[in-house]
């Protein structure tokens, strides 16, 4: 099967240096991309290039090498902000990751604005990230956490969401794509019955930062969080969108230096959007290196980028529907490059294990969604996702390796 996309996959295949080792003596078929993605030679090359050239603390210093590092990571928030058409670079908020995302917004939103009696609203398929802080915030604030429930294909609910709403809902937290199903949440519309209460809304968009276009302004939502090891970029760097008028309102999340306009020792005074939120030396390196990863997306097209992954996922879908006892995880009409899959009889680590040996990397387990495999009554689940980079011919030998591990289980 040839690709519908314009991309040339194996021109984009050379630009990653770790898809060509072997593993166990076989090739490398990279299939766990929910998880982390890999990264291109210009994001490589931007951490070495940082570090030799340019390295040097930000925003404070006097001498050349603290100007460029500032440029460049001043530049890098102006692409992030594009990126998800937030309206200004003031909304944008380097961190570590999603999760450091969500737990700034409970820290800081929910210390001023949630109290006793409030509820928030979070979804059955919903990551660690997206349901621990919040556990945490209601048992601090005595507020109560309510969960939408989801369709065995692994669909919201919508129904039951609008039953949720109330006037005690302050907050919504909704996963935009989930990382174990590829489930594609309506988040505009939920967006929409959320503001007929008054609540706000974010979105853990890990997944849907790199599969899907992303236009803030236009779901309205109040924050936006996602990760740049999933989209192309290194681990320990992401950010976190939030409308200027709410970040205004909420107090800081860290105290130190750079987060603070004046400090005595019986006051400080603290900085303006988003330094406010960003106290201490920042992971200079890895933002500027994110702005490549965003460059390097941009580049090919996100639509594009889609296309091939939708075309990947369709293909192996067909494919795996026929092995007898496989099972897909995880059927909505709208869904990201995610296959999970159960086989009857058989633990899903045993079958992830058989396939490393034949050289594929796919993620086995519960993927931190413990309490949705709970939901669907399964301990976990073996899930193969797809990148730009991935070839139709990686899914054939990943068919072939599943059929083989299958034989030798059963």
């Amino acid at each position: 099967m040839k690709s519908a996309s314009s991309l040339d996959i194996q021109a984009i295949r050379e630009q990653f240096p770790i898809l060509g080792q072997s593993v166990h003596g076989k090739k490398l078929v990279y299939l766990d991309n929910a998880a982390t993605s890999q990264k291109p030679l210009s994001v490589i090359n931007a951490l070495r290039e940082y570090y030799t050239s340019y390295n040097a603390n930000i925003h404070r210093g006097a001498h050349y090498l603290a100007a460029k590092a500032t440029e460049m990571y001043e530049q890098v928030r102006e692409k992030v902000a594009k990126f998800l058409n937030a309206r200004s670079s003031e909304e944008i908020i380097f961190t570590r990751g999603t999760t450091e995302g969500i737990n700034l917004v409970a820290s800081t939103f929910g210390r001023k604005f949630i109290g006793e009696g409030d509820e928030i609203i979070i979804s059955t398929m919903e990551h660690h990230s997206n349901i621990v802080p919040w556990q945490m915030l209601c048992e601090e604030k005595k507020a109560v956490l309510k969960v939408i429930p989801i369709t065995e294909n692994g669909e919201i609910l919508l129904n039951e969401y609008e039953k949720l709403l109330s006037p005690r809902t302050k907050l919504v937290s909704v996963v935009h794509i989930s990382n174990a199903m590829g489930t594609i949440n309506p988040i505009r519309e939920m967006i929409r019955k959320a503001r007929s209460v008054g609540a706000k809304f974010l979105v853990d968009g890990a997944q849907g930062a790199v599969h899907l276009p992303i236009d803030v302004q236009d779901l309205d939502c109040d924050f936006y969080a996602f990760s740049g090891h999933k989209v192309y970029a290194p681990t320990g760097i992401g950010a976190l969108y939030g409308k200027k008028e709410i970040l205004e309102q909420m107090p800081p999340y860290h105290g130190g230096g750079e987060m603070i306009k004046e400090v005595t020792f019986e006051k400080t005074t603290y900085n303006e959007l988003p330094f406010k939120f960003e106290a201490g030396t920042p992971n200079i390196a890895d933002v500027i290196a994110l702005g490549k990863a965003l460059d390097f997306v941009d580049e090919l097209g996100k639509e594009n980028i889609a296309t091939h992954e939708q075309e990947l996922l369709s293909y192996a879908t067909e494919k795996i529907q026929k092995i007898e006892g496989v099972k897909i995880i995880g059927t909505a009409l709208h869904k990201a490059s995610v296959l999970s899959f159960v086989v009857e009889g058989i633990h899903h680590s045993d079958v992830g294990t058989l396939l490393d040996t034949q050289g594929v990397a796919v993620r086995t387990g519960h993927h931190c969604t413990q309490p949705l495999m709970k939901y669907l009554g399964l301990e976990g689940t073996t899930r193969a996702s797809f990148a730009v980079y991935n070839t139709f011919d990686e899914v054939d030998v990943f068919i072939s390796a599943l059929e083989r591990a299958l034989k030798m289980l059963k």
